[in-house]
Protein backbone atom coordinates (compact mmCIF):
# COMPACT_ATOMS: atom_id res chain seq x y z
CA UNK A 1 0.00 0.00 0.00
CA UNK A 2 1.24 3.31 -1.15
CA UNK A 3 2.32 5.50 2.13
CA UNK A 4 -0.29 8.00 3.85
CA UNK A 5 0.78 11.95 4.35
CA UNK A 6 -0.27 11.36 8.14
CA UNK A 7 2.74 8.58 7.71
CA UNK A 8 5.19 11.34 6.50
CA UNK A 9 3.30 14.03 9.38
CA UNK A 10 4.56 11.29 11.90
CA UNK A 11 7.67 10.50 10.53
CA UNK A 12 8.65 14.43 10.44
CA UNK A 13 7.22 14.91 13.95
CA UNK A 14 9.49 12.05 15.12
CA UNK A 15 12.62 13.72 13.30
CA UNK A 16 11.35 16.77 15.18
CA UNK A 17 11.59 15.15 18.56
CA UNK A 18 15.23 14.16 17.93
CA UNK A 19 16.40 16.97 16.65
CA UNK A 20 14.72 18.88 19.49
CA UNK A 21 16.24 15.95 22.31
CA UNK A 22 19.80 16.88 19.89
CA UNK A 23 18.98 20.54 21.32
CA UNK A 24 18.17 19.52 25.09
CA UNK A 25 14.73 21.25 24.66
CA UNK A 26 12.70 19.62 27.83
CA UNK A 27 10.32 17.05 25.90
CA UNK A 28 7.15 16.33 27.91
CA UNK A 29 7.12 12.40 28.72
CA UNK A 30 3.95 11.39 27.14
CA UNK A 31 5.21 12.05 23.90
CA UNK A 32 7.03 9.38 22.92
CA UNK A 33 4.54 6.82 23.87
CA UNK A 34 2.03 9.00 21.93
CA UNK A 35 3.98 8.72 19.27
CA UNK A 36 4.38 4.89 19.13
CA UNK A 37 0.54 4.87 19.67
CA UNK A 38 -0.14 6.74 16.80
CA UNK A 39 2.01 4.96 14.62
CA UNK A 40 -0.10 1.75 15.50
CA UNK A 41 -3.22 3.42 14.66
CA UNK A 42 -1.80 4.42 11.45
CA UNK A 43 -1.04 0.69 10.76
CA UNK A 44 -4.34 -0.55 11.86
CA UNK A 45 -5.92 1.54 9.65
CA UNK A 46 -3.39 0.45 6.91
CA UNK A 47 -4.13 -3.09 7.45
CA UNK A 48 -8.04 -2.58 6.70
CA UNK A 49 -9.01 0.99 5.29
CA UNK A 50 -12.81 0.26 4.19
CA UNK A 51 -13.14 -0.93 8.47
CA UNK A 52 -15.17 1.21 10.32
CA UNK A 53 -13.50 0.92 13.47
CA UNK A 54 -9.83 1.35 11.58
CA UNK A 55 -11.35 4.49 10.29
CA UNK A 56 -12.50 6.19 13.46
CA UNK A 57 -8.83 4.82 14.38
CA UNK A 58 -7.18 6.97 11.64
CA UNK A 59 -9.27 10.38 12.59
CA UNK A 60 -8.29 9.75 16.32
CA UNK A 61 -4.12 9.60 14.99
CA UNK A 62 -4.59 12.59 13.19
CA UNK A 63 -6.38 14.51 16.01
CA UNK A 64 -3.42 12.80 18.40
CA UNK A 65 -0.87 13.77 15.61
CA UNK A 66 -2.42 17.39 15.96
CA UNK A 67 -1.71 18.06 19.65
CA UNK A 68 1.94 16.52 19.53
CA UNK A 69 2.60 18.87 16.65
CA UNK A 70 1.17 21.67 18.89
CA UNK A 71 3.66 20.60 21.71
CA UNK A 72 6.58 19.91 19.55
CA UNK A 73 6.80 23.23 17.47
CA UNK A 74 6.09 25.02 20.53
CA UNK A 75 9.36 23.97 21.83
CA UNK A 76 10.55 24.67 18.18
CA UNK A 77 9.71 28.14 19.10
CA UNK A 78 11.84 28.60 22.23
CA UNK A 79 14.78 27.47 20.17
CA UNK A 80 14.56 30.45 17.55
CA UNK A 81 11.96 31.69 15.12
CA UNK A 82 14.11 30.17 11.88
CA UNK A 83 14.07 26.57 13.42
CA UNK A 84 10.34 27.02 13.95
CA UNK A 85 9.86 28.31 10.42
CA UNK A 86 12.25 25.24 9.42
CA UNK A 87 10.34 22.79 10.75
CA UNK A 88 6.61 24.54 9.70
CA UNK A 89 8.19 23.83 5.73
CA UNK A 90 8.93 20.32 6.25
CA UNK A 91 5.66 19.50 7.94
CA UNK A 92 3.60 21.98 5.00
CA UNK A 93 5.38 19.26 2.84
CA UNK A 94 4.90 16.55 4.27
CA UNK A 95 0.80 17.27 5.09
CA UNK A 96 0.72 17.99 1.17
CA UNK A 97 2.58 14.08 0.38
CA UNK A 98 5.76 14.92 -0.57
CA UNK A 99 8.02 13.09 0.96
CA UNK A 100 10.47 14.89 3.25
CA UNK A 101 12.38 11.74 4.94
CA UNK A 102 11.86 8.23 3.65
CA UNK A 103 10.02 5.63 5.22
CA UNK A 104 11.80 2.88 7.06
CA UNK A 105 11.31 -0.67 5.40
CA UNK A 106 11.85 -2.79 7.93
CA UNK A 107 8.58 -3.24 10.52
CA UNK A 108 9.17 -4.30 13.64
CA UNK A 109 8.01 -8.08 14.42
CA UNK A 110 6.82 -6.83 17.91
CA UNK A 111 3.24 -5.38 18.29
CA UNK A 112 3.79 -2.29 20.47
CA UNK A 113 0.18 -1.19 20.80
CA UNK A 114 -2.49 -3.10 19.57
CA UNK A 115 -6.26 -0.68 18.28
CA UNK A 116 -8.78 -0.49 21.04
CA UNK A 117 -11.02 -3.23 21.50
CA UNK A 118 -8.78 -6.14 19.23
CA UNK A 119 -6.68 -9.01 20.52
CA UNK A 120 -3.98 -10.10 18.43
CA UNK A 121 -1.86 -13.46 18.06
CA UNK A 122 1.13 -14.28 16.68
CA UNK A 123 2.05 -17.53 15.10
CA UNK A 124 5.42 -18.81 13.74
CA UNK A 125 4.88 -21.95 11.62
CA UNK A 126 7.41 -24.50 11.01
CA UNK A 127 6.96 -24.21 7.15
CA UNK A 128 5.02 -21.76 5.03
CA UNK A 129 1.52 -22.24 3.96
CA UNK A 130 -0.44 -20.96 1.38
CA UNK A 131 -2.29 -17.76 2.15
CA UNK A 132 -5.23 -19.03 0.83
CA UNK A 133 -5.83 -21.55 3.51
CA UNK A 134 -5.52 -18.83 6.16
CA UNK A 135 -7.30 -16.18 4.59
CA UNK A 136 -10.03 -18.51 4.30
CA UNK A 137 -10.83 -19.47 8.27
CA UNK A 138 -9.75 -15.58 9.00
CA UNK A 139 -12.67 -14.78 6.65
CA UNK A 140 -14.91 -17.01 8.45
CA UNK A 141 -14.49 -15.65 11.23
CA UNK A 142 -14.21 -11.87 10.87
CA UNK A 143 -10.37 -11.33 11.46
CA UNK A 144 -7.75 -9.50 9.92
CA UNK A 145 -4.85 -11.38 8.92
CA UNK A 146 -1.06 -10.47 7.92
CA UNK A 147 2.00 -11.85 6.99
CA UNK A 148 4.88 -10.98 8.11
CA UNK A 149 6.39 -13.65 6.39
CA UNK A 150 6.55 -17.24 4.75
CA UNK A 151 6.13 -18.12 8.11
CA UNK A 152 5.04 -15.73 10.78
CA UNK A 153 1.22 -14.69 10.95
CA UNK A 154 -0.82 -12.08 13.03
CA UNK A 155 -4.21 -12.32 13.61
CA UNK A 156 -6.26 -9.15 15.07
CA UNK A 157 -9.85 -9.46 15.66
CA UNK A 158 -11.92 -10.09 19.15
CA UNK A 159 -10.08 -12.20 21.76
CA UNK A 160 -12.78 -15.17 21.86
CA UNK A 161 -12.63 -15.37 17.93
CA UNK A 162 -9.08 -15.11 18.00
CA UNK A 163 -8.54 -18.16 20.05
CA UNK A 164 -10.97 -20.40 17.84
CA UNK A 165 -9.22 -19.43 14.89
CA UNK A 166 -5.75 -20.21 16.82
CA UNK A 167 -7.21 -23.78 17.60
CA UNK A 168 -9.18 -24.33 14.15
CA UNK A 169 -5.52 -23.70 12.68
CA UNK A 170 -3.65 -25.70 15.00
CA UNK A 171 -3.10 -28.36 12.42
CA UNK A 172 -0.65 -25.93 10.21
CA UNK A 173 1.56 -25.40 13.43
CA UNK A 174 2.82 -29.16 12.32
CA UNK A 175 2.78 -29.37 8.76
Amino acid sequence: MNHLPIEQSWLTLTHLLNDLKSNDADIPGYINNELGIIRSQISSYKRDPTHPDLINELARADMSLNEVQGVLLSLAAEISSEYEDEWLDKLGRAMRGEEVYPMPQDRSKFIVNVPPGFSYARITLKNPISEDRVQEIAEEYGLIIEFDSDVTIAIYGDKAVVQTAIKEMAPFFQE
